[in-house]
């Protein structure tokens, strides 16, 4: 069995390559996201009123931002965007927000924010965008049905969520930058709905954004699967009043990430440290089944189960401690 400090090089040596990998990928810019040109949206403001008039007036508005989005997509000749955002624009939807330079920016409400005593803020990770957005919307469905019509569900698309394989995706700066947004995200829904339970869904690079917005954060629940760490030694530097659970299910890739973090000259500190589901990190860990790392919230799963418990304040079938 190797020692410790021949361990401590080999996974030092593992983040290096992969980080050596990431800078040497060739990436397009005609293919980037953040390229698609969008206008400016309309000025919203911060979220003050929850009553079903005001959400009404405020969906119209983000719906014809998407659409104004949508046309310009198509004139750049982006039909994969155009596509998208027609469906997002789509009867029914309901947009809090939405920004289509940059990426993109958007925050849907999938249920009834007016009257939801259980409300959810699924936070995404690396890889996501207004281009496969209809993963996203996927999977709030299959939580909100979970959840019943008590509940609601925010997909939080809140910053430019790097490329899976990208050295943005091994640091914390996204996550610096997106953590002040979501932070203020919740405390607009704590105003206006006072009452509810609010919970964080955090995934995979979601997660450090979570764990970034976590000192003071007035959600009830901080719920981290799929993480490679968050960039803290154990839930007690998270600094939080919420409840914090951790899951990962049994085909997860990202259990072979190494929980380390590595000062690399020039780029940064990458990794993010220690693995949330291990004990000595101190969060409650619930059983998310054994699905990969993209099927948490997939309809029968067990993590879905128990992620739909957690939100409405239940225990979790077969949490392990």
């Amino acid at each position: 069995m190797p020692d410790r400090p021949r361990r401590h090089r080999l996974r030092r040596a593992l983040l290096a390559a992969l980080v050596t990998f990431s800078v040497v990928v060739p990436v397009s810019a005609a293919a980037r996201p953040e390229a698609v040109p969008a206008p400016a949206p309309t000025v919203v403001g911060p979220l003050r009123d929850a009553s079903p008039a005001a959400l009404v007036e405020r969906y119209a508005v983000s719906r014809s931002d998407i659409r104004a989005a949508g046309r310009a997509a198509e004139a750049h000749g982006d039909l994969r965007r155009a596509d998208s955002l027609r469906g997002m624009a789509a009867a029914g939807r309901q947009f809090l927000s939405f920004d289509g330079r940059d990426g993109g920016r958007s925050v849907e409400v999938v249920g009834e924010l007016s009257s939801a005593r259980r409300i959810a803020v699924l936070v995404p990770g690396a890889g996501v965008g207004l281009d496969a957005y209809w993963r996203l919307r996927r999977d709030a469905r299959s939580l909100h049905r979970e959840l019943g019509e008590s509940g609601a569900v925010l997909v939080w698309l809140g910053y430019r969520s790097p490329a899976t394989i990208s050295p943005a995706a091994l640091t914390t700066g996204r996550a610096d930058k997106a953590a002040p947004e979501l932070r203020a995200l919740v405390d607009e829904v704590r105003a206006v709905r006072p009452a509810a339970r609010i919970s964080l869904l955090c995934h995979s690079y979601g997660s450090v954004i979570c764990a970034r917005s976590a000192p003071g954060t007035s959600a009830d629940a901080l719920v981290l699967y799929g993480s490679p760490g968050v960039a803290v030694e154990d839930a007690r530097s998270l600094r939080t009043g919420a409840r914090v659970w951790a899951g990962r299910g049994g085909d997860d890739w990202i259990a072979r990430v190494p929980h380390v973090r590595v000062r690399v000259p020039f780029v940064a500190t990458v990794g993010f440290g220690a693995d949330p589901v291990a004990e000595g990190f101190g969060a409650e860990v619930f059983d998310a089944g054994d699905g990969g790392h993209s099927d948490y919230l997939l309809r029968g799963s067990r993590s879905l189960t128990n992620l739909a418990r957690i939100v409405a304040g239940a225990e979790p079938l077969g949490a392990s401690r």
